[in-house]
């Protein structure tokens, strides 16, 4: 059996997650049971990103032990996955003895490998990122561009580095000729930019002092830390058993694809590779890169007070709801924006007055005849459709155009309604049987290929085609 081991980013765990974690952890559901459907065994991971700096200075302002802090936010991500409908096979703490285990074997590797050194150094480094930027990688005003407003700290000290330079022109090869693969191409082409320049060797470790003792201890040398990106980054192998469990690691590595925002790409398509380069392992084989959600056409900041909690939006609206939105409104790989009004309207119209209308609709016809779903249509046009519909579902998920999917399967539920009205099954004639016969068989697609995106869904279409009409899927909004 065909085996896809797909990854979600890592995310920092300093505050509760919002629905741009929300958009992430959807899409690679929706791919991971995509690829189960298909008879792959496919294992998906996540976990917590808790060695951040930042993370730190989030527990002392909040006054609680970093780790009973980590632990506490940790859940929240792994409560978000359920209320999602997400199926996460492994969810892996980055605080887990395991892991710091791990990430000692990838370092002891590099070192090995003669790319790793010790030196003194000094640069502006910005804790949101936390990574160290150079002045012509800062806006105008000498700040970090995805945390404007924050001033960055002037940071001196003796770091252990890794030798970055050195992979220059691998890394140039392996994204050019996609053996490292990096959707969309725009998401590529900046990658590819970004290598014209010369690459600098990174600081991977800050002192006890800076860290506050808090991370992956570097291997032989107590009084240093490994930079949080260097242990992160390796969840993705800590997590299927690099360093403990070699038949699993075997078994899953390399990574057929990590699913991440466009804000981290420089570290999964340089810094990642790289490591992994160095340490002599398979590097990963796809990077989907997504943008970022905007609310109201506003960037999402507690300043403005618009970040939207995602648990409010299930709980007020369904979680099959809240992956309708962000699968269809959301450009799978662009920016896409959020507002209340653009959600009940697209709820109202696509879900309440489309699929659960159409459903409530072919349920209640088919218990007045007594009708049981055919194997095989009796109108060819919606055949045709159906079928289709089945090929360009296989293609744009192959492609990540979630949107373009629900797309193609809307048109049979517009083509349903059109054939409803048309053919008034409703009223006895020869033909009544086998009509709804063909609406029967539509919804029994439907429900198939409805199952990656809204997988609830998917199974109260079926229990409704065998046991008759229940609640409404989507009752209506009223606006």
């Amino acid at each position: 059996m065909a085996k896809f081991y797909i990854t979600t980013a890592i995310p920092y765990v300093n505050g509760k997650p919002h629905i741009g974690h929300a958009l992430e952890f959807i899409q690679a559901d929706v791919i991971a049971r995509f690829y189960r459907q298909k008879g792959e065994e496919v294992l998906l991971l996540s976990g917590s990103d808790e060695n951040a700096l930042k993370n730190v200075q989030a527990a002392e302002q909040a006054d609680i032990p970093v780790q009973e802090f980590v632990d506490e936010n940790a859940k929240l991500f792994y409560k978000l996955s359920k209320a999602l409908d997400v199926q996460f096979d492994v969810f892996q703490k980055g605080s887990n003895p395991k892991h710091h285990e791990s990430s000692q074997k990838l370092w002891e590797l590099c070192d090995k490998a003669g790319d790793i050194y010790k030196k003194a150094y000094e640069g502006l480094y910005c804790v949101g990122c936390e990574t160290f930027y150079t002045l012509d990688e800062l806006d105008k005003n000498q700040e970090c561009y995805e945390h404007p407003g924050k001033k960055l700290e002037i940071v001196s000290e003796e770091n252990y580095f890794f030798k970055l330079s050195g992979y220059q022109e691998k890394l140039i090869t392996l994204v050019k000729k996609d053996e490292l693969r990096i959707i969309p191409a725009t998401r590529k082409n900046e990658v590819l930019a970004f290598l014209k320049q010369p690459l600098q060797d990174i600081s991977i470790s800050r002192s006890n002092e800076r860290a506050k003792n808090w991370g992956v201890s570097v291997p032989h040398d107590d009084s240093q830390r490994m930079y949080v990106w260097f242990d992160a980054l390796n969840i993705y192998q800590s997590g299927i058993g690099f360093g403990n469990d070699d038949e699993t690691y075997k078994k899953w590595w390399p990574a057929d694809m990590h699913v991440i925002g466009k804000g981290i790409l420089r570290f999964h398509a340089i810094y990642w590779p790289a490591f992994l380069l160095a340490a002599g392992l398979a590097l990963p084989k796809t990077l989907f890169v997504h943008g970022y959600i905007t609310v109201d056409d506003q960037k999402m900041s507690k300043s403005l007070g618009n970040v939207i909690d995602p648990f409010e939006l299930v709980s007020k609206y369904g979680a099959d709801a809240v992956r309708y939105f962000f699968l269809r409104e959301i450009p799978s790989s662009e920016d896409g924006d959020f507002s209340y009004e653009k959600f009940e309207t697209r709820y109202n119209a696509d879900l309440a007055g489309g699929l659960g209308n159409l459903v409530a609709r072919v349920v209640t016809l088919k218990e007045r005849i007594s009708s049981s779903t055919p194997k095989q249509f009796l109108n060819q046009e919606l055949q045709a459709l159906v079928e289709n519909t089945r090929s360009e579902i296989q293609r744009s998920l192959s492609e990540f155009q979630f949107s373009v999917a629900l797309d193609k399967i809307w048109e049979i539920i517009h083509f349903c309604d059109k054939y409803i009205e048309k053919q008034r099954p409703w009223e006895e004639s020869d033909n009544q049987k086998s009509v709804i016969e063909n609406l029967l068989f539509a919804l029994s697609n439907l429900a198939e290929f409805l199952q990656p995106f809204l997988p609830e869904t998917s199974k109260k279409i079926i229990q409704q085609l065998d046991q008759g009409k229940e609640e409404s899927l989507f009752p209506r909004i009223e606006t």
